[in-house]
């Protein structure tokens, strides 16, 4: 598991996923490792996941 990775059944703001990604391509310097681009493609399933649901919740 990645550091600071958040199994999908738990339930952060698009926001607070939003932050992670921008800290990853951050620390990555702008070029993702073959890891660092496995982290990102989980955190980019679990931002569009959490913008579903909040859009879900305004309606």
């Amino acid at each position: 598991m990645f550091p600071d990775f958040v199994p999908s059944g738990s339930v952060r703001s698009a926001a607070a996923v939003n932050e992670q990604i921008r800290a990853l391509w951050m620390r990555a310097g702008g070029s993702l490792s073959a890891q660092e681009r496995a982290e990102y493609e989980l955190l980019v399933v679990e931002w569009a996941k959490a913008i579903r649901a909040e859009m879900l919740e305004a309606a």
